[in-house]
């Protein structure tokens, strides 16, 4: 097995990524008990808390399937102790993507992790751990919208009811956008090894800016309404209205206020 040269200390979860699991543990139950006497900064806590907690996965899950694919460096790297300084450059992979919610609510990937391809064989494999993360994503956006699709919301605080739509609203934009066939991001590694050698050469020289273009052009207002029509329909299907997400977002921007949220809607 692949797995017997990794050391078990490659694969101890940082204490890094535990102390950001806790935060968003308390600031969660803050959020649910109206315990905080600004649940706007709770609830930016935990969303925030709980979004760095979903990058780390999302990074976690191409490392782990590169693991089982043959690549075993990826234990040395430290990329299987879910501790998000690892994840290639923490301002890629972390400070951005955090930055990027607050500014648009919106769950643009971060970095990712260096895969050793070379060790690696068979496309399907090199497809798997690209498509592995944005996965991730979708599992949690499943998770998150539960209460919503199962209509189990009774009992359930607006405060915390808010936070999960906007927290499911970052996990299927973060999914979608992962998916995207742009050189540098996962669906183009999903695809990357069915395409000839020639049309791999002539892209390879965009993968650095594929995420620059894509955030680029969902600051055209067109494009990012066109988007977010789509994101707003399949949110719909789960059962998240767009008040809610609006509102979760808001409400996350506790520094602004917005009397369309300030009562239950």
């Amino acid at each position: 097995m692949t797995t017997a040269t990794a050391r078990p200390s490659d694969r101890r979860i940082s204490p890094v990524f535990l102390g950001i699991v806790a935060v968003a543990a308390v600031t969660g139950w803050a959020t649910w008990t109206g315990f905080a006497e600004q649940p706007g900064l709770a609830v930016f806590l935990f969303v925030t808390a709980a979004w760095v907690v979903s990058l780390c996965l999302h990074e976690y899950a191409h490392a782990r399937t590169a693991l089982h694919s043959g690549d075993v460096s990826v234990g040395a790297k430290g990329y299987l102790t879910l501790n998000p300084v690892k994840y290639t450059h923490a301002l890629l992979s972390i400070v951005l993507p955090v930055l990027f919610v607050i500014m648009g609510g919106i769950g643009l990937p971060g970095g990712a992790v260096f895969i050793e391809r070379g060790r690696i064989r068979g496309r399907w494999r090199h497809s798997l751990i690209s498509a592995a993360g944005p996965l991730t994503n979708v599992l949690f956006a499943v998770v998150c919208t539960a209460p919503f699709w199962l209509d189990a919301l009774d009992g359930v605080p607006r405060d915390f009811r808010l936070a999960l739509a906007f927290l499911a609203l970052l996990q299927v934009t973060a999914a979608i956008l992962n998916f995207l066939p742009v050189p540098g991001l996962d669906g183009y590694g999903v695809i990357e090894p069915w395409l000839s050698y020639q049309v791999r050469r002539q892209v390879e020289p965009l993968a650095p800016f594929g995420l620059l273009i894509v955030f680029a052009l969902l600051w055209i207002p067109a494009v990012n309404g066109v988007f977010f029509d789509a994101v707003d329909a399949l949110l719909r299907g789960l059962g998240i209205g767009e008040a809610d997400t609006y509102c979760g977002f808001e409400l996350y921007r506790f520094w602004q206020t917005d009397e369309l949220c300030s009562v239950s809607p």
